[in-house]
């Protein structure tokens, strides 16, 4: 049986009409892209261009945009599995012609869209604000260099991290809650190394931008496979440990 857009949009709509009947998922949408353009966005309009830190500033007030990819959609993805088994609706999900590549797909764009549209959504207002507000020598060094490149191109590879990271640790929790911690902590790897680069600890550079990016992307082409294959449709019916 080859794979079929068709079976897969139709999941893709089914996983967007639960997500807006989950509160928790809703209030997570909502409430976080809030609290990360409320505190960078008053550190930056705050400081000055004389301010010692300014770029340590801005690096951070930048970061926060990008934890927006990495928190939101691993909190949901912990859903992705394990919350659709304890609410009772998997095995109706299971026994449709839908494959399991389809399935994991479906639940990973489902997850990643919403993602995108709202953390670039998130950065633009940040940019817009910063641009009407924040002094001007501060605008000017956040449009310069590699700032906002970096946001453009990492936002889409971290929120892929961390959303096969939730969906493969959802594959295999029995319980939401330990679901969530996991996937959490699962997503942050690619964000450290992100962040000592946006704070200069570790200096910044093309190649080091470019190889990171690249691993990212690999890693978001060959989770599919990788999840598809730990993701055991008997063991999530019966409950048994494999």
């Amino acid at each position: 049986m080859s794979f079929s857009r068709a079976r897969v949009s139709a999941v893709v709509r089914k996983e967007l009409r639960d997500y807006r009947r989950n509160r928790f998922v809703v209030a997570t949408m909502a409430a976080l892209p809030l609290l990360f353009i409320t505190l960078p966005t008053i550190q930056l309009v705050a400081a000055n261009a004389t301010a010692k830190a300014l770029s340590l500033r801005i690096g951070l007030s930048l970061l926060y945009m990008l934890v927006v990819p990495v928190t939101m959609p691993s909190v949901v993805c912990a859903y992705a599995v394990v919350g659709e088994r304890e609410q009772g609706t998997l095995e109706p999900v299971l026994s449709t012609p839908v494959r399991r590549e389809e399935l994991l797909v479906a639940k990973a764009l489902a997850a990643f869209l919403p993602t995108l549209v709202i953390a670039y959504a998130v950065f633009g207002a940040f940019l817009a604000i910063a641009a009407a507000f924040a002094h001007p020598a501060v605008v000017s060094t956040i449009f310069a260099g590699s700032h906002v490149l970096v946001q453009v191109l990492f936002t889409p590879l971290l929120a892929g991290w961390a959303i096969w990271v939730g969906v493969a640790v959802s594959s295999r929790c029995t319980d939401v809650r330990v679901a969530q911690q996991l996937s959490v902590l699962g997503s942050v790897p690619p964000l450290v190394i992100v962040a000592l680069m946006s704070l200069n600890v570790v200096p910044e550079s093309t190649a080091l931008a470019i190889g990171l990016a690249a691993a990212l992307l690999a890693f978001d082409l060959l989770a599919w496979r990788v999840v598809a294959f730990m993701f055991d449709s008997e063991r999530l019916l019966t409950g048994q440990r494999r």
